[in-house]
Formats: structure tokens, sequence, C-alpha cells
């Protein structure tokens, strides 16, 4: 399996389940931790010539069941890029002022400028499968959604953010040992409640509502990315792959010189 395989293509038939969770792609733990040190030396670089460039931005999106590793990948992954030209965006339930507006508001308000690189931990896809699920809205109102998220993220294309989509995918019986493993540390128990478990019990609905999202809302120019994520190691060395792909594709261009070889100024600091 290559890296374009793990793209989704809307035009074919997907479904989760056809997806390993434990695929590695036949790659070793110890080849993914030394290659993802030079993987983050690429990202570094790439990230500084992005935030000098000034003309465009990147858009990270994660999304997957909770236990997937969202915070891990960030930790792990993202921890690469300058903090002076990177942020993270957590989408919890929206305050009383975000459901005033539409549900994009909240969203559109992240966007990276020109220069930076957001990453959102969930996104605006909740609002077609948490709120599907949780029947907060009627059917005809996240129907609507996938068309008014497809257009919102052309938009965002048409000028200069590129966006990238991972959906972290493990197995139920990885999740239920994740969950497990929390409760039987008293320092990680904060991370459970209730409804973790509640949304276990709906893993079989939260797989059709995802496949619904990323079938219908993943374009060449926003593509969805499945990430086999019950190896937190490959988790995440695909991810920084997939990252240090983009942005190379994205031609950001080399910061010039712009300070003439004759200038008073260079001929001041004697350089």
């Amino acid at each position: 399996m290559t890296l374009n395989e793990l793209q989704v293509n809307s035009s074919r038939r997907f479904k989760l389940s056809d997806w390993n969770p434990n695929n590695t792609m036949g790659r070793t733990r110890q080849d993914c931790e030394k290659e993802l040190s030079n993987l983050h030396s690429l990202m570094s670089e790439l990230q500084y010539r992005l935030y000098i460039e000034d003309k465009k931005s990147l858009l990270i999106i994660l999304q997957g069941m909770d236990t997937s590793g969202k915070d891990g990948t960030i930790r792990h992954v993202l921890g690469a890029f300058n903090p002076a030209g990177c942020y993270v965006k957590a989408f919890k339930a929206p305050t009383e002022e975000e459901q005033s507006h539409d549900f994009l508001w909240r969203i559109y308000r992240a966007v990276p400028q020109k220069g930076y690189i957001a990453v959102f931990n969930r996104s605006q896809y909740e609002d077609v499968v948490e709120v599907r699920l949780r029947k907060l809205v009627e059917k005809s109102v996240w129907e609507a959604r996938y068309d008014q998220i497809n257009q919102f993220e052309k938009n965002l294309n048409e000028n200069n953010v590129k966006i990238i989509k991972f959906f972290l995918h493990i197995s139920k019986q990885e999740q239920r040992k994740r969950l497990a493993k929390r409760l039987s540390h008293p320092e990680k128990r904060w991370k459970v409640d209730e409804d973790d478990f509640e949304r276990h019990k709906k893993w079989n609905e939260y797989m059709k509502a995802y496949e619904d999202a990323i079938i219908r809302c993943s374009t060449p120019e926003s593509p969805w990315y499945i990430i086999p994520a019950n190896n937190k190691w490959f988790r995440n060395w695909l991810v920084a792959k997939i990252i240090v792909k983009t942005l190379k594709q994205m031609k950001i261009m080399k910061p010039k010189y712009i300070i003439p070889q004759n200038s008073k100024i260079l001929k001041k600091a004697k350089l």
C-alpha cells in the first residue's frame, strides 16, 4: 500500500471495515521511529519557508473515535512545528455564542492566516457525525451540511489554504483496551467519562456516520486520508510522511535575499 492508496477516492465504494487498523505497510517500529526524526527536520524547514513566503497556509484536520490518538499525534508529530507559526484549535461542544451562529462560524474563525499552519482537533465534521448520532438537529439539516462543508473547503482552497484531513482509524477492540488502560491509571482517569462508553456501544453507528462524511467530503483538493492507528509509532510516521509530502506539493518558494550585497547595512555589519 502506498500513500496515495490511503487517500479516499469518492468515486469508489468505501467502507471503514475494509481498512485494517493494524496495517503497517511492511514497516518496522525501529525504521519508522528513526525516519520520524528526519521527517521532523523536514517539517520544520518547510514550515519556515511557508512562514517566510507568507502566501499560503496549511490546515490539518484530525478526526477519529475517542482514544484514536488525536492528542498523541499533536504531541509526537506536530510538535515539530515552531509554535510561532502554528497553533492547535480543539473543537468541543459549541458555546452559547457559537450556537447563535451557523455551524461553520466558529470553524472559519480558526482558519490559519497566510504563512501559518493550523491543526484542528475535531472540526466541522462533528456537525455531521456527533450531531447526527445525538439527534441534535433534524436529518434535513445535517444532510445539507455535506455540500456546505464542501463549498467551504473549496473556497479555502481557492484562497491558498491547503487542507489535509486525517481519520485516525482504530479497531473497536483497541478502543476498549485503551479506555481500560486509562481507567487503570489514576492520573489518566480524567480523560474518561460515561459518554466515552456510550459512544463505544454505538461503534457501528459511528462508523457509518464517518463513512458518509468521508466519502461525501473527500475531494482531490481537500483529501481524506485513512490512517491505520492501532500502532501509535506507525500512525506518527505516516501522518508526518503525508504532511511533508503535502508541504512539498505546495511549491513553497525558498527565501530570497532582500538586502543587496553592496548595501550599507552589510558594510556596517562588516559581512
